[in-house]
């Protein structure tokens, strides 16, 4: 399948762009295809680089592994190859079994919640509303759902602009992706 959008080309990239994927090297080591394909406008790469800033303000609340549990619970349930990958090699990493998941009540209730989002946003069953409110401030719901927002918006750039999944991520590939 064709990408819509190629990722962009260090050597011909503008200051300001090498800047960013610099600084993507720096902290993470590599730099993804999607950030490549993103930094053709800076301003684009900014805003959805600003899902790590919602992630680190909701790690001390839920913790990596929730957190990782409800972008992944997000990101299949919108069939994002990169996205459901990227969550995929992340718990299997941490020593994760994702056919036997064993997971705490806030897990389960990021987990349903993901699921839900993805499945119809108008129609979350109002447990989990329930139980998100007797537990959570506004400001950390308004973050959450905030983070939700970009999970999602992250998984639709990804699908719409055909970005190619990284190399580190092939071994990772569920079944129903490798069939595809």
């Amino acid at each position: 399948m064709k990408t819509l959008i190629p990722m962009t080309d260090y050597e011909t990239a503008s200051a300001e762009v090498k800047a960013e994927y610099d600084d993507q090297i720096q902290k993470h080591g590599r730099i993804t295809n999607m950030k490549r394909t993103m930094l053709h406008d800076v301003q684009t790469f900014k805003t959805y680089m600003d899902w790590y800033t919602l992630y680190d303000e909701l790690k001390p609340v839920f913790g990596d592994r929730a957190l990782s549990i409800f972008s992944y619970a997000i990101s299949t349930g919108n069939d994002c190859l990169i996205c459901g990958t990227f969550f995929r090699k992340i718990l299997i990493d941490n020593g994760e079994d994702l056919n036997n998941l064993e997971l705490n009540e806030t897990e389960t209730l990021l987990r349903d919640f993901g699921i839900q989002i993805t499945k119809n946003p108008h129609a979350i069953d109002e447990a989990i509303y329930v139980k998100l409110r007797e537990k959570y401030d506004d400001k950390v719901l308004t973050q959450l759902v905030g983070f939700a927002g970009m999970m999602y918006a992250t998984n639709l750039f990804n699908t719409v602009a055909r970005v190619p999944l990284d190399d580190v991520l092939y071994s990772y590939m569920n079944d129903k992706a490798k069939e595809e």
